[in-house]
């Protein structure tokens, strides 16, 4: 489920542009959304000292589904001029396409895309299939995930929100409809969100049952209680464990092997809390209630304890931040964004091969 943590939306609607660079009164970034891969993806701008410095790290503790993160665009579904959905009619043209080009799949994308009339169908049929075993039926469980989509329209802004995130931030995704079908990441992500809203609903064994199922089948662990925003990328995601009190901003991007868990000694509110726009690296754990700034960047493989203020950058084990506790250098793009996990190694150390 979103986690609200900062006030209203600053991003501008997308432009065809993917890159520029704008100077203004404050500070301004410029973060290429699409990295140069799709014509139609944004190019983002966003005030991090009139906003991102000013988000409250109390309201980490308190999350809640309303108010939209500012670091991820918040108008409604695009829809044409026939007020049908532009990314559902996007992706069913390319099921299409693709079916043609490739006929041995022609039914299987029949059956996963073409024969559905919403996305919120199709990806309900998909998980059930995908997530079903001899004794709960895929039929059983697509009703689950579909009630869910259908009673509850953030979940439904949400997934659309993380497929556009996985379609522009990841160079290894070709289409809309290859997110869905074949992004275990994505898949894991939007279960997630349905066992997330049982588990609010106190239908705990049924939540568990899906995390339990997402675990084995995808290999991603996340806790029903954890609370996760908008615009989620989880790269690969294989190996991913995220704990029962864990908070997730929005726009956040995490790649394979993360651990956001506990030190294993307390109980009660005890797992990170992850801030708008961060930046997770491949193999890092970040343990215990500590939180991770908006706009932070944790280097792979790093071993985080305490928190990381925003805009800056951890590395190591254990994790410091680059620049020194004392004037740390500070980010001017979002992370999660350029997805760029090696440029601070010049500001580090003299590392060569």
């Amino acid at each position: 489920m979103s986690a609200s943590l900062v006030g209203s939306p600053i991003l501008p609607e997308p432009t065809r542009s993917s890159r520029c660079h704008r100077k203004t009164s404050k500070t301004i970034m410029a973060t290429c959304v699409d990295r140069c891969r799709t014509t139609d993806a944004a190019t983002k701008l966003l005030s991090f000292d009139s906003h991102l410095d000013k988000s409250p790290y109390n309201n980490y503790m308190k999350p809640s589904r309303h108010p939209v993160s500012e670091l991820v665009p918040c108008a409604p579904a695009s829809q044409d001029s026939n007020g049908k959905e532009e990314i559902w009619m996007k992706m069913r043209e390319e099921a299409q396409s693709e079916a043609e080009q490739e006929p041995v799949l022609a039914n299987y994308y029949f059956v996963s895309i073409l024969s559905h009339n919403s996305l919120e169908s199709a990806l309900a049929n998909h998980l059930g299939n995908k997530l079903s075993t001899s004794s709960i039926s895929s039929d059983t469980l697509s009703g689950v995930f579909l009630s869910v989509f259908t009673e509850d329209w953030e979940i439904r802004r949400d997934i659309r929100d993380d497929l556009r995130a996985v379609k522009e931030r990841d160079p290894a995704c070709i289409s809309y409809v290859q997110c869905l079908l074949n992004f275990k990441g994505f898949l894991a992500c939007q279960a997630h969100r349905v066992a997330h809203k049982l588990w609010s609903q106190s239908r705990k064994s049924l939540a568990l049952l899906i995390q339990n199922r997402v675990s084995e089948v995808f290999a991603v662990d996340i806790h029903p209680g954890a609370k996760i925003g908008r615009g989620i990328l989880l790269d690969h995601a294989t190996g991913v464990v995220i704990g029962e009190t864990a908070v997730i901003g929005n726009n956040v991007s995490i790649l394979h092997n993360v651990t956001l868990g506990g030190t294993g000694k307390v109980s009660g509110d005890r797992h990170p809390k992850i801030g708008n726009g961060v930046l997770v690296g491949a193999g890092s754990n970040v343990l215990g209630n500590v939180k991770i700034g908006d706009g932070a960047k944790i280097g792979a493989g790093s071993v985080v304890l305490k928190e990381v203020p925003p805009r800056t950058t951890a590395v190591g084990n254990p994790a410091k931040l680059i620049g020194g506790k004392a004037n740390p250098i500070k980010l001017d793009e979002i992370p999660s964004f350029n997805m760029d996990l090696t440029s601070f190694i010049t500001e580090w150390s003299d590392y060569v091969i």
